[in-house]
């Protein structure tokens, strides 16, 4: 994938923008399915910076204590619901975009989830493999942003046409084996963010370079606030359009939060500095 085009912040121009008389419910709602009882923040995470782009943000989860985590949230984050499990699908319908995967389990033991393998899964992570092919098979035809657990459990016929994959290295590498990230994107028409230091966004087999970013960007949960800002992005535009700009967007959050502090700066501190793209 030689002489790649690279994403700019001209492109960012042609992102949909709300009308100055638009009213509830026209800016966009997402729903986002995640979390489990070893990882709380990952959802949260991409709750809050979704919310930042969207009228409202649905939140499901399959782990109660996670959802107790969502409501003491809504003191300072009002912009989101947190929605009953056994109604998720409900609000999935009436979501113009959804995100699965973030704070989802492949394995409960960290000594197994450290194998880089789909392979024999356990108790949380067959939960998860339900879960994921319970929605993606079920509303195959709905925006889809596919995320971090969901990535690592999945099997490729689940994929729905148009939808939005962010796998870091070895995720992509578990779901699609050594087939070339121009090719997956083809095969299984849809978008695929090859996250890096220089991230390749493939869409049906066409692939565009988003640079910038800083080491920082290496931390737990910087993925999650990607996930959740490129579901909110998606609500509003093309796939690709989507994918770029939000990986753009959060690499030059990064490269300013770098300026000010280095690399001390957290996944939270991205988050809620995500709307400020200037």
């Amino acid at each position: 994938m030689d002489n790649l085009s690279t994403f700019s912040s001209t492109d960012l121009l042609k992102l949909w923008k709300p009308a100055s008389n638009s009213s509830g419910e026209d800016n966009g709602q997402v729903t986002i399915i995640g979390g489990s009882e070893l990882f709380h923040g990952a959802p949260l995470l991409a709750l809050k910076a979704a919310s930042k782009f969207v009228d409202m943000v649905f939140f499901a989860t399959p782990e109660k204590s996670v959802g107790m985590v969502a409501q003491k949230m809504k003191s300072s984050l009002l912009s989101f619901v947190w929605v009953p499990w056994e109604e998720a699908s409900d609000y999935v319908i009436k979501s113009d975009c959804c995100l699965i995967g973030p704070g989802m389990m492949r394995f409960k033991s960290e000594k197994r989830a450290k194998l880089h393998t789909r392979e024999g899964l356990d108790e949380a992570g067959s939960a998860t493999y339900e879960i994921v092919r319970r929605f993606l098979t079920d509303f195959p035809m709905k925006r889809w942003v596919i995320d971090a657990g969901a990535l690592q459990v999945m099997e490729k016929e689940w994929i729905p046409r148009q939808s939005i994959l962010t796998p870091n290295k070895h995720e992509f590498e578990m779901l699609f084996g050594d087939m070339a990230l121009d090719k997956a994107s083809q095969k299984y028409e849809c978008t695929i963010v090859l996250k890096g230091p220089v991230t390749l966004v493939s869409t049906c087999g066409k692939t565009k370079q988003v640079k910038g970013g800083n080491p920082g960007l290496t931390k737990g949960g910087t993925g999650d606030v990607l996930a959740g800002l490129t579901t909110a992005l998606y609500a509003k535009n093309d796939t690709h359009l989507s994918a770029c700009a939000a990986s753009f967007i959060q690499k030059k959050v990064a490269d300013r939060l770098f300026k000010e502090v280095g690399q001390n700066y957290s996944a939270e501190d991205l988050a809620n500095s995500i709307s400020n793209i200037n």
